[in-house]
């Protein structure tokens, strides 16, 4: 027997569509049809992320951290500028125009300066002033917040050390509740960090506890993201081959709520049993190792 030798299997977002108005029993006919449908396919990848299912959208980030700054966005803000040398790590810049402020926690480039969240909104073409070294630059670009606001949740994270070196070192740190920091008696003391808040705003942000006492320290931690938009017919969501069931029976669920509200029952319990599936198949593996405990041994007899 021949087999086909293709292991290629793809659907585009034009695809998922039909086939979940074919589930329906409905033939979409005017482009609102396509549009509607495009919209629920955006509102159940929002309903995975509430679920916590797109773990194949877990990435690892690496954050310098700078001595004196606790609060740091979960995700990349660089503003590109005329030239970053002069300025140095930690300082305060201000625009002239706006009068926006943030930290600087590194410089990525000679080019580039990775900020905190501002308070304010920093305009394109103003010069920024630090605070401590006095250095001025032109701001090119407007800050985009695009990354950040991509951030689901932070997962887990690592203090590293020596990064690069022999003596590299990771220390794992604990995540504590947003109670749990605000009951924090000396936040801005400052050593090497042994906790961290997320504060998941619109633009989340991570909360260090102690404060950095050092700018040699760099936070790797995994972050939970948004999913790709289903904007272009032609192009595939950002879904593995082992989730096209879900995805479909989803969409057709959504869709039957506005178009054929008789099947939402059926194409509910569809989807609630392809979803229960791929989310078991979803999963971290481990090897489990089972120790006796000391206590017993003295009861074993032969």
């Amino acid at each position: 027997m021949a087999f086909s030798n293709s292991k290629d299997f793809s659907l585009e977002i034009s695809d998922y569509i039909e086939e979940a108005y074919e589930r329906l029993g409905v033939v979409p006919r005017t482009g609102y049809d396509l549009d509607s449908a495009k919209r629920s396919l955006n509102l159940l990848f929002a309903d995975w992320a509430n679920r916590g299912l797109n773990r194949w959208t877990i990435e690892q980030k690496t954050l310098p951290l700078a001595t004196g700054i606790t609060n740091y966005p979960v995700g990349t803000l660089v503003a590109t500028v005329a030239a970053s040398t002069s300025f140095s790590v930690a300082e305060l810049v201000t625009g002239s125009v706006s009068a926006a402020t943030a930290n600087i926690t590194s410089k990525p480039s000679a080019t580039q300066l990775a900020l905190t969240l501002p308070t304010g909104t920093f305009s394109s073409g103003e010069t920024l002033t630090g605070s401590t070294s006095g250095a001025t630059t032109t701001l090119s670009a407007a800050l985009i917040f695009e990354d950040i606001e991509a951030t689901i949740d932070v997962l887990s994270g690592v203090l590293r050390q020596n990064a690069g070196t022999s003596t590299q070192s990771d220390t794992t740190l604990n995540r504590i509740s947003r109670d749990q920091y605000l009951n924090l008696t000396s936040k801005l003391s400052t050593s090497q960090p042994t906790q961290f808040y997320v504060d998941r705003q619109i633009q989340p942000s991570i909360r260090f506890f102690s404060t950095p006492n050092s700018n040699d320290y760099e936070f790797v931690y995994d972050r939970l993201v948004r999913m790709d938009d289903a904007d272009t017919y032609i192009n595939g969501p950002q879904v593995p081959f082992r989730f096209y069931p879900c995805l479909t029976a989803g969409l057709a669920y959504y869709l039957s709520m506005k178009k054929n509200p008789q099947l939402t029952t059926i194409l509910k319990a569809v989807y609630e049993e392809e979803f229960e599936r791929a989310a078991a198949e979803d999963r971290d593996r481990a090897s489990l190792n089972l120790i006796p405990a000391k206590d017993f041994y003295g009861f074993i007899s032969v």
